[in-house]
């Protein structure tokens, strides 16, 4: 946030409570190497299970389970459980808060456990078997003031990139994405699920050669990217006493395409805009 103290809101301390403060609890987190191991082996296949997590680690079940539990606390993993099986995701939220509050307001160009961490999370091209990206922040805001964030015209061509969406907002409706003068169309570009102001998900956009010319990508990245299957992008909105959990799932990725290393730069960087556009008012 520009010419903001950092205030550090980004994610769930340990007890359930939300962590606000100094980046105490990420940098503790990222000082201990076998966390930051963790942290490099979720960024390699993201979503795994405890187990997974222990093999090759040689630290008992517990252990892990207890670092595990620290890194969560930071902001730095977020879980999800899908039946009986508990999840583990890497969620870079914490590390791009951390670059843009500190990192760069002091114009330090390294920090010896951070940068190659964020280099992993950010520069790097994601290569493995991941099939879904997730980043998870914390707003101080309403659901439904979020929700008017996400879905008005006025909210989305300030923190979007100056992208406009015009549809309906109801499960089946069409979306028509207005960016930088380009309008982008397509039957299969439709909304998913609309529930105000819990859940939006929408099948994400078409890549036209009129969105490649003014984005400035050749016809031959282009191509890649319009032969990959269509993704979804799924907002979760879920009220935390003032703040509200915003995490964005972004599916259905080719694991080593061209989407998800676009989606992997992007996702930060826009949804840092959405979190200072809602809680300042402006960017």
């Amino acid at each position: 946030m520009p010419g903001a103290e950092p205030t550090g809101t980004i994610g769930p301390a340990a007890g359930g409570a939300l962590w606000t403060g100094d980046m105490d609890a990420a940098f503790r987190a990222l000082a201990d190497p076998t966390r930051r191991r963790l942290l490099d082996t979720l960024h390699d296949r993201n979503g795994q299970t405890l187990n997974g997590l222990c093999v090759g680690m040689h630290h008992s079940r517990q252990a892990i389970s207890k670092h595990l539990g620290i890194l969560e606390g930071a902001g730095l993993v977020t879980t999800d459980r899908r039946g009986r099986t508990k999840l583990h995701f890497l969620n870079p939220a914490p590390i791009n808060d951390i670059d843009e509050r500190w990192i760069h307001r002091y114009e330090r160009t390294r920090i010896d456990a951070l940068t190659d961490l964020r280099r992993a999370l950010e520069d790097h091209p994601v290569t493995d078997d991941r099939t879904e990206f997730r980043y998870v922040t914390y707003i101080r805001t309403t659901p439904e003031r979020l929700w008017e964030a996400l879905t008005d015209p006025v909210f989305t061509t300030v923190w979007w990139q100056a992208t406009a969406i015009d549809s309906a907002w109801t499960a089946g409706a069409p979306m028509n994405w207005l960016h930088h003068g380009v309008t982008i169309a397509h039957p299969d570009q439709v909304v998913l699920v609309a529930d105000p102001p819990r859940r939006l998900s929408f099948t994400w956009h078409t890549f036209s050669p009129e969105w490649a010319a003014e984005i400035g990508f050749d016809e031959a990245r282009r191509e890649l990217m319009d032969a990959e299957p269509r993704t979804t992008a799924t907002f979760d909105l879920e009220p935390e006493g003032d703040v509200v959990k915003l995490t964005v799932t972004h599916g259905n990725l080719l694991p080593d395409g061209e989407i998800i290393q676009l989606i992997t730069n992007g996702w930060p960087r826009v949804l840092a805009d959405l979190k200072t556009l809602v809680e300042t008012g402006a960017l």
